[in-house]
């Protein structure tokens, strides 16, 4: 039986209702704002979490004063409750995290409330200014859309795709080997499935294939589709494929792009993700917040 992920990735778990109307439900929101809770979310896109780490810490919103400040974005309801988030900086003796490092730490809703906190807050950042004459921008709608009243365009948050792909061998179903690569940034035992953004006016599929001829040299077939993940740095949608290629055809890693690139077998996988964070044959996984270890995961365990 031909692998399938083994869950939703853990930055793609989502509990509460973000409807799209709701943004709109103005006197409703001020009625209910006394009694929602709010995530403040740091420059560096850190939030407040509890002491293990396993969840969020919220504000009252009463503590921000009797109406949403400028900027808070709506992130959802849940059993009558809204939650918000608001860029500000975290008290010095709090714990905090990230999403690469404690997102896949959180729970389904308080994963699902981080990642939307930070893209939207990430978009906000870099909307200041009208995309068609330049001019100064106000955020409205709940922290959802940036009007311009010089030229009246109204604009919202953009997501780039990129394709990230497990490459395997095709020995049986599943392949025996698993293709890994490792940027030139990335410490020497760092390595991971092979990513590229798509590009105006390209198919996923043709992506794939242009990608890893591109950074390995090499041909795929067989390009499957397996499933995405949000990845907001700065406002990125991971979509996940598998395909197959000739493990004896020669590798040659992009100068400046690709480190090294290599095939991994199953069990040398299987040992590094028994010891996460740990060195095993050269090798360390991937953070569990990414789509690539649930993608390594999920072949490593259908041989």
């Amino acid at each position: 039986m031909k692998f399938t992920l083994d869950g939703l990735p853990r930055l793609s778990r989502s509990t509460v209702d973000r409807t799209e109307p709701l943004r709109d439900e103005v006197q409703r929101l001020r009625s209910g704002w006394a009694d929602a809770r709010v995530l403040s979310v740091d420059s560096k896109g850190r939030a407040q979490v509890t002491e293990d780490g396993g969840a969020l810490v919220f504000q009252p919103a009463e503590e921000l004063g009797e109406l949403p400040p400028d900027g808070a974005v709506l992130l959802g309801e849940q059993d009558d409750l809204a939650y918000w988030a608001v860029r500000a900086e975290l008290p010095e003796d709090a714990r905090h995290t990230d999403l690469r490092l404690g997102g896949a730490l959180l729970d389904d809703t308080g994963a699902g409330l981080f990642v939307t906190a930070v893209a939207t807050l990430n978009w906000q950042r870099s909307t200041r200014f009208c995309v068609r004459c330049g001019n100064p921008v106000r955020i409205i709608r709940s922290g959802w859309a940036s009007w311009c009243a010089h030229c009246e365009v109204e604009d919202y948050p953009r997501t780039d795709p990129a394709v990230i792909c497990l490459v395997h061998d095709g020995e049986g179903e599943n392949g025996e080997h698993v293709l890994l690569a490792r940027q030139p940034s990335w410490p020497e035992t760092f390595f991971s499935v092979l990513a590229g953004f798509v590009e105006a006016g390209e198919a996923l599929e043709a992506c794939v294939h242009r990608e890893i001829c591109e950074e390995v040299g090499i041909e795929v077939d067989s390009v499957r589709y397996l499933g995405s993940q949000p990845w907001p740095f700065p406002r990125s949608l991971m979509l996940g494929f598998t395909a197959v290629a000739d493990r004896s055809a020669p590798l040659r890693p992009a100068d400046g792009e690709i480190a090294e690139a290599r095939w991994v077998s199953r069990d040398a996988l299987r040992a590094a993700i028994e010891a996460p964070g740990e060195v095993v044959d050269g090798l360390v996984m991937p953070g569990n917040s990414s789509i690539a270890a649930s993608m390594l995961r999920s072949w490593a365990q259908a041989g």
